[in-house]
Protein backbone atom coordinates (compact mmCIF):
# COMPACT_ATOMS: atom_id res chain seq x y z
CA UNK A 1 0.00 0.00 0.00
CA UNK A 2 1.63 3.23 -0.97
CA UNK A 3 1.64 6.11 1.52
CA UNK A 4 -0.91 9.01 1.00
CA UNK A 5 0.95 12.28 -0.31
CA UNK A 6 2.08 14.74 2.49
CA UNK A 7 1.23 18.13 1.83
CA UNK A 8 4.31 20.53 3.41
CA UNK A 9 3.46 23.92 4.11
CA UNK A 10 7.15 26.30 3.91
CA UNK A 11 6.80 29.58 5.36
CA UNK A 12 8.87 32.34 7.19
CA UNK A 13 8.23 34.09 10.15
CA UNK A 14 6.30 37.47 9.57
CA UNK A 15 7.91 41.02 10.32
CA UNK A 16 5.67 41.26 13.81
CA UNK A 17 7.75 38.01 14.94
CA UNK A 18 11.53 39.33 14.62
CA UNK A 19 10.18 42.30 16.52
CA UNK A 20 8.56 40.98 19.08
CA UNK A 21 11.87 38.58 19.42
CA UNK A 22 14.00 41.49 19.30
CA UNK A 23 12.12 43.68 21.76
CA UNK A 24 9.85 41.10 23.76
CA UNK A 25 6.57 42.53 23.80
CA UNK A 26 4.46 43.90 21.32
CA UNK A 27 4.37 47.60 23.65
CA UNK A 28 8.17 47.49 23.64
CA UNK A 29 8.27 47.03 19.83
CA UNK A 30 5.99 49.65 19.01
CA UNK A 31 7.47 52.08 21.39
CA UNK A 32 10.79 51.47 19.26
CA UNK A 33 9.14 52.39 16.15
CA UNK A 34 7.35 55.64 17.42
CA UNK A 35 10.41 56.92 18.47
CA UNK A 36 11.28 56.60 14.98
CA UNK A 37 8.33 58.17 13.46
CA UNK A 38 6.94 54.74 12.50
CA UNK A 39 4.11 52.89 13.57
CA UNK A 40 3.58 48.91 14.29
CA UNK A 41 -0.02 48.67 13.24
CA UNK A 42 0.68 48.09 9.74
CA UNK A 43 3.44 45.33 10.26
CA UNK A 44 0.75 43.40 12.82
CA UNK A 45 -1.96 43.63 10.19
CA UNK A 46 0.03 42.05 7.34
CA UNK A 47 0.96 39.42 10.53
CA UNK A 48 -2.84 38.64 11.04
CA UNK A 49 -3.12 38.67 7.14
CA UNK A 50 -0.22 36.02 6.49
CA UNK A 51 -1.78 33.82 9.59
CA UNK A 52 -5.23 33.90 8.24
CA UNK A 53 -3.40 32.60 4.67
CA UNK A 54 -1.43 30.03 6.60
CA UNK A 55 -4.71 28.43 8.23
CA UNK A 56 -6.65 28.38 4.57
CA UNK A 57 -4.16 27.01 3.05
CA UNK A 58 -3.48 24.70 5.47
CA UNK A 59 -7.08 23.78 5.73
CA UNK A 60 -7.07 23.28 1.67
CA UNK A 61 -4.92 20.51 2.20
CA UNK A 62 -7.25 16.96 2.24
CA UNK A 63 -7.99 15.00 5.11
CA UNK A 64 -6.67 12.11 3.95
CA UNK A 65 -3.22 13.65 3.29
CA UNK A 66 -0.41 13.40 5.48
CA UNK A 67 0.86 17.36 6.53
CA UNK A 68 3.78 19.01 7.92
CA UNK A 69 5.25 22.74 8.84
CA UNK A 70 8.90 23.82 7.94
CA UNK A 71 9.91 27.33 8.61
CA UNK A 72 12.69 28.91 6.06
CA UNK A 73 15.09 29.18 8.98
CA UNK A 74 14.87 25.22 9.53
CA UNK A 75 14.78 24.28 6.19
CA UNK A 76 18.64 22.72 5.71
CA UNK A 77 17.61 20.77 8.66
CA UNK A 78 14.33 18.92 7.04
CA UNK A 79 13.76 15.77 5.64
CA UNK A 80 11.53 16.18 2.34
CA UNK A 81 10.22 12.72 1.21
CA UNK A 82 9.47 11.90 -2.64
CA UNK A 83 5.92 11.55 -2.34
CA UNK A 84 5.64 15.26 -0.66
CA UNK A 85 3.92 18.25 -2.31
CA UNK A 86 5.38 21.15 -1.36
CA UNK A 87 3.56 24.51 -0.34
CA UNK A 88 5.80 27.50 -0.36
CA UNK A 89 3.33 30.26 1.63
CA UNK A 90 4.87 33.70 1.23
CA UNK A 91 7.06 35.66 -0.97
CA UNK A 92 8.82 34.34 -4.22
CA UNK A 93 12.22 34.14 -2.25
CA UNK A 94 10.87 31.63 0.09
CA UNK A 95 10.15 29.38 -3.27
CA UNK A 96 14.19 29.83 -3.97
CA UNK A 97 14.93 29.00 -0.65
CA UNK A 98 13.34 26.07 -0.67
CA UNK A 99 13.96 24.71 -4.16
CA UNK A 100 17.79 24.13 -3.24
CA UNK A 101 16.50 20.86 -0.86
CA UNK A 102 13.84 19.57 -3.24
CA UNK A 103 14.68 16.46 -5.61
CA UNK A 104 11.72 16.94 -8.19
CA UNK A 105 9.10 16.97 -5.55
CA UNK A 106 6.37 19.35 -7.43
CA UNK A 107 6.13 22.94 -5.28
CA UNK A 108 3.01 25.38 -5.44
CA UNK A 109 3.79 28.64 -5.20
CA UNK A 110 1.26 30.64 -2.76
CA UNK A 111 1.17 34.40 -2.44
CA UNK A 112 0.14 35.17 0.73
CA UNK A 113 0.11 38.97 0.77
CA UNK A 114 -1.10 39.95 -3.05
CA UNK A 115 -0.05 43.50 -4.12
CA UNK A 116 3.13 43.58 -2.13
CA UNK A 117 4.74 40.63 -4.21
CA UNK A 118 5.98 40.45 -7.65
CA UNK A 119 4.38 36.86 -8.05
CA UNK A 120 6.89 35.21 -10.30
CA UNK A 121 7.25 32.04 -8.28
CA UNK A 122 4.29 32.65 -5.92
CA UNK A 123 1.96 32.72 -8.81
CA UNK A 124 -1.43 31.46 -7.28
CA UNK A 125 -3.93 32.94 -4.73
CA UNK A 126 -4.77 31.03 -1.28
CA UNK A 127 -8.36 29.95 -2.58
CA UNK A 128 -6.33 27.84 -5.35
CA UNK A 129 -4.50 25.72 -3.54
CA UNK A 130 -7.38 22.92 -3.15
CA UNK A 131 -7.19 22.74 -6.85
CA UNK A 132 -3.68 23.06 -7.32
CA UNK A 133 -2.94 20.00 -4.72
CA UNK A 134 -5.30 18.06 -6.91
CA UNK A 135 -2.82 18.94 -10.00
CA UNK A 136 0.13 18.23 -8.62
CA UNK A 137 -0.79 14.34 -7.84
CA UNK A 138 -2.92 14.17 -11.34
CA UNK A 139 -1.08 16.01 -13.62
CA UNK A 140 -2.62 14.02 -16.36
CA UNK A 141 -5.85 16.01 -15.15
CA UNK A 142 -4.71 19.07 -16.98
CA UNK A 143 -2.12 20.78 -14.59
CA UNK A 144 1.06 22.42 -16.17
CA UNK A 145 4.06 21.73 -13.68
CA UNK A 146 7.58 24.39 -15.54
CA UNK A 147 10.34 22.84 -15.14
CA UNK A 148 13.00 25.53 -13.97
CA UNK A 149 16.32 25.32 -14.87
CA UNK A 150 18.50 24.86 -11.65
CA UNK A 151 22.34 25.45 -11.29
CA UNK A 152 24.82 23.09 -8.99
CA UNK A 153 28.02 23.54 -7.53
CA UNK A 154 29.68 20.45 -6.85
CA UNK A 155 33.14 20.62 -4.77
CA UNK A 156 36.28 18.25 -5.33
CA UNK A 157 35.27 16.43 -2.24
CA UNK A 158 31.93 15.51 -3.24
CA UNK A 159 29.81 18.32 -1.18
CA UNK A 160 27.27 19.32 -3.23
CA UNK A 161 24.95 23.23 -3.32
CA UNK A 162 22.24 23.46 -5.94
CA UNK A 163 20.28 27.19 -6.09
CA UNK A 164 17.24 28.45 -8.27
CA UNK A 165 18.42 31.90 -8.77
CA UNK A 166 22.27 31.81 -8.33
CA UNK A 167 25.53 30.57 -6.75
CA UNK A 168 28.07 32.88 -5.46
CA UNK A 169 32.09 31.78 -5.68
CA UNK A 170 34.31 34.31 -3.92
CA UNK A 171 35.74 35.56 -0.24
CA UNK A 172 33.47 35.78 2.86
CA UNK A 173 33.85 38.99 3.24
CA UNK A 174 35.21 42.17 1.78
CA UNK A 175 38.49 40.55 1.06
CA UNK A 176 40.15 39.50 -2.23
CA UNK A 177 39.46 36.06 -3.26
CA UNK A 178 42.43 34.30 -5.87
CA UNK A 179 41.77 31.66 -7.86
CA UNK A 180 42.15 29.94 -11.56
CA UNK A 181 39.40 29.99 -13.31
CA UNK A 182 38.95 28.19 -16.84
CA UNK A 183 36.25 25.81 -18.67
CA UNK A 184 35.99 22.33 -17.56
CA UNK A 185 33.84 19.42 -19.58
CA UNK A 186 33.59 16.37 -20.80
CA UNK A 187 36.01 16.95 -23.43
CA UNK A 188 38.47 18.83 -21.13
CA UNK A 189 38.48 17.62 -17.80
CA UNK A 190 40.98 19.35 -16.50
CA UNK A 191 41.02 23.49 -16.80
CA UNK A 192 44.07 23.62 -19.22
CA UNK A 193 43.42 27.41 -19.99
CA UNK A 194 42.68 28.55 -16.66
CA UNK A 195 43.62 32.12 -16.09
CA UNK A 196 44.88 33.14 -12.14
CA UNK A 197 42.44 35.92 -11.61
CA UNK A 198 42.08 38.28 -8.05
CA UNK A 199 38.28 39.55 -7.82
CA UNK A 200 35.62 39.79 -5.31
CA UNK A 201 33.69 36.53 -6.98
CA UNK A 202 32.28 34.78 -9.28
CA UNK A 203 28.55 34.70 -9.92
CA UNK A 204 27.07 32.05 -11.61
CA UNK A 205 22.92 32.42 -12.78
CA UNK A 206 20.08 30.54 -13.94
CA UNK A 207 17.33 32.36 -16.45
CA UNK A 208 15.12 32.65 -12.97
CA UNK A 209 17.83 34.70 -11.53
CA UNK A 210 17.79 36.51 -14.15
CA UNK A 211 15.40 38.74 -13.23
CA UNK A 212 17.64 39.79 -9.74
CA UNK A 213 21.64 39.88 -9.00
CA UNK A 214 22.52 38.40 -12.14
CA UNK A 215 20.54 40.74 -14.63
CA UNK A 216 22.26 43.73 -12.48
CA UNK A 217 26.18 42.38 -13.19
CA UNK A 218 24.02 41.70 -17.00
CA UNK A 219 23.10 45.38 -17.33
CA UNK A 220 26.45 46.59 -15.74
CA UNK A 221 28.53 45.11 -17.85
CA UNK A 222 26.14 46.07 -21.21
CA UNK A 223 26.84 42.55 -21.68
CA UNK A 224 25.71 41.00 -25.49
CA UNK A 225 25.21 37.61 -23.92
CA UNK A 226 21.42 36.76 -24.77
CA UNK A 227 20.26 36.40 -20.83
CA UNK A 228 18.64 32.94 -20.33
CA UNK A 229 14.79 31.82 -19.78
CA UNK A 230 13.71 30.28 -16.75
CA UNK A 231 13.53 26.86 -18.56
CA UNK A 232 16.26 27.40 -20.62
CA UNK A 233 18.68 24.53 -19.69
CA UNK A 234 21.74 27.31 -19.93
CA UNK A 235 23.33 29.77 -17.24
CA UNK A 236 24.95 33.01 -17.59
CA UNK A 237 28.15 33.67 -15.23
CA UNK A 238 30.20 37.16 -14.19
CA UNK A 239 33.39 37.74 -12.41
CA UNK A 240 32.79 40.73 -10.08
CA UNK A 241 35.44 43.19 -10.21
CA UNK A 242 38.44 41.50 -11.48
CA UNK A 243 41.55 43.12 -11.52
CA UNK A 244 44.29 42.64 -13.25
CA UNK A 245 48.34 42.64 -11.80
CA UNK A 246 51.46 40.80 -13.03
CA UNK A 247 50.24 37.22 -11.82
CA UNK A 248 46.01 38.03 -12.32
CA UNK A 249 44.55 38.48 -15.50
CA UNK A 250 40.92 39.97 -16.58
CA UNK A 251 40.27 37.93 -20.19
CA UNK A 252 37.42 35.19 -18.53
CA UNK A 253 35.33 37.47 -16.86
CA UNK A 254 32.15 35.98 -18.26
CA UNK A 255 30.23 33.90 -20.15
CA UNK A 256 27.43 31.13 -20.62
CA UNK A 257 27.34 27.69 -19.83
CA UNK A 258 24.67 24.79 -21.66
CA UNK A 259 24.37 21.66 -20.41
CA UNK A 260 26.86 19.51 -20.26
CA UNK A 261 29.54 22.20 -19.98
CA UNK A 262 31.28 23.80 -16.28
CA UNK A 263 32.82 25.92 -14.88
CA UNK A 264 35.80 25.37 -12.47
CA UNK A 265 37.49 27.33 -10.07
CA UNK A 266 40.59 26.01 -8.57
CA UNK A 267 40.76 27.96 -4.97
CA UNK A 268 44.51 30.05 -4.69
CA UNK A 269 42.94 32.22 -1.18
CA UNK A 270 43.18 31.06 2.35
CA UNK A 271 39.36 30.26 2.21
CA UNK A 272 36.49 30.89 -0.18
CA UNK A 273 32.56 30.47 0.32
CA UNK A 274 30.23 28.82 -2.16
CA UNK A 275 26.19 29.37 -1.41
CA UNK A 276 23.37 29.98 -3.59
CA UNK A 277 20.74 32.42 -3.41
CA UNK A 278 21.28 34.25 -0.72
CA UNK A 279 21.85 31.39 2.12
CA UNK A 280 25.24 32.40 3.34
CA UNK A 281 24.34 30.02 6.53
CA UNK A 282 24.55 26.94 4.45
CA UNK A 283 27.15 26.97 2.15
CA UNK A 284 30.32 24.96 1.00
CA UNK A 285 33.67 26.10 2.60
CA UNK A 286 36.67 25.80 0.09
CA UNK A 287 40.75 25.75 1.26
CA UNK A 288 43.72 26.47 -0.52
CA UNK A 289 44.21 23.81 -3.37
CA UNK A 290 40.05 22.70 -3.42
CA UNK A 291 38.27 23.00 -6.79
CA UNK A 292 34.40 23.79 -7.28
CA UNK A 293 32.75 22.52 -10.94
CA UNK A 294 29.57 24.74 -11.85
CA UNK A 295 27.15 23.87 -14.59
CA UNK A 296 23.39 23.16 -14.85
CA UNK A 297 22.54 21.13 -12.15
CA UNK A 298 20.45 17.76 -13.25
CA UNK A 299 17.92 18.59 -10.95
CA UNK A 300 15.59 20.85 -11.73
CA UNK A 301 12.11 22.42 -9.74
CA UNK A 302 8.74 21.48 -10.54
CA UNK A 303 6.78 24.30 -10.32
CA UNK A 304 3.24 23.87 -10.49
CA UNK A 305 1.04 26.11 -12.78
Amino acid sequence: MSLAPRAVLVHRTTEYEELLARHGTHGQAAFFLSTRGRSLDEVAERHHRTLRALADVASAVPLTWRRSRVERADLDRFLFAPEDVVIVAGQDGLVANAAKYLSGQPVIGIDTDPGRNPGVLVRHRVRDTGALLRAATAPAAGGRVDELTMVEAVADDGERLVALNEIYVGPPGHQTARYRIGPDTEATPHPGAAEAQASSGVLVGTGTGATGWLRSLWQERGSTLRLPAPSDPRLLWFVREAWPSPVTGTSMVAGELERGRRLRLSVESDRMTVFGDGMESDALELTWGQSVRIGVSPTSLRLVG
